[in-house]
């Protein structure tokens, strides 16, 4: 059995460094909070469509590498393998997409046996899957209905991109989504949009009321709110030479379900997952900076 079963779209990474040069590497949400759980000693599978291309070769090169699970990774005939480009400024990091039509948007429930989908502790999916196309949206919804029958919970992340739907689409099927989430992930910005509200905690209970059981509400620098039905609390920032917060949230994402897969319980997951977020900043790029659990650990330790 699988700890975690992710779902989406992978891409390319090019990071501008201070020199103006651009290091190459990887992203795509639900592909690094995957990583970010296998670093951390989780069995991860990843289900995507790459193109026949060199990208989506070092993406499997990547998921060998990293110890993911690529068995039911599909090579799309024409369609490339996405790619992004990540530029910083005083204001923080912006990104650049080229990923109209890549492979991932061409995937449909027909792709992947049920079988992909099975025998996993948790799904994890994410908004971004739903956005990219109509057809990458019903398979996510088929993944979920899959995971579901199997009594599988899902790790859900309304990670909100509107460049690549309306507002109101995205609010749609992300509430729609958000009523069948074990675990719930948003941040402050992205859940303002989405529901109008202003405090992170109007924001859990929105979250808690629609249906989902835990909800995770990442503050940037101000830390991450925790809520349940019966408790709420926040945990602060952690202070470390932060460069780069590209995969933060990924990470976060990752380490939390790493742990909740150890049958941790969600007080002492989040802690993990506060602190491999942190982490996860000291270094250029989404994938290169995501921690090892000695590195996790020894940010949490007593001084």
């Amino acid at each position: 059995m699988f700890d975690i079963i992710a779902l989406g779209e992978p891409m390319i990474e090019f990071n501008e460094e201070p020199d103006g040069r651009y290091r190459q590497g990887f992203g795509g949400d639900t592909s690094n909070a995957a990583i970010a759980a296998a670093r951390l000693g989780a069995r991860v599978r990843y289900v995507t469509m790459l193109g026949k291309d060199r990208f989506g070769d070092a993406l499997m090169a990547l998921w060998q590498a990293e110890g993911v699970d690529a068995a039911h990774v599909g090579r799309h005939e024409r369609a490339p393998t996405a790619v992004y480009f990540v530029n910083h400024s005083a204001a923080g990091h912006s990104f650049t997409y080229l990923r109209s039509g890549s492979a991932a948007s061409h995937m449909s429930p027909s792709d992947f046996p049920q079988e992909a989908f099975k025998q996993a502790k948790f799904l994890h999916v994410s908004a971004v899957s739903q956005a990219i196309s109509v057809s990458a949206r019903e398979t996510v919804a088929h993944a979920i209905t899959i995971a579901a029958a199997s009594h599988t919970p899902l790790s859900y992340d309304t990670n909100l991109r509107l460049r690549l739907w309306s507002l109101d689409e995205a609010r749609e099927v992300i509430a729609a989504t958000a009523k069948k989430a074990y675990i719930l992930k948003t941040s402050i910005d992205d859940a303002r949009t989405l529901t109008g509200l202003t405090s992170p905690g109007e924001v859990a209970q929105h979250y808690l009321e629609l249906g989902a059981e835990k909800v995770l509400v990442t503050l940037g620098s101000d830390g991450v709110l925790v809520a349940t039905e019966d408790a709420r609390w926040t945990l602060s920032a952690h202070k470390v030479n932060s460069v780069d917060a590209t995969g933060a949230g990924d990470a976060f994402a990752g380490a939390l379900l790493a742990m909740l897969a150890q049958w941790r319980d969600i007080g002492a997951a989040a802690r993990f997952a506060n602190a491999a977020a942190a982490l996860a900043t000291t270094g250029y790029g989404a994938v290169a900076p995501l921690p090892r659990r000695e590195d996790v650990e020894r940010l949490l330790a007593p001084v």
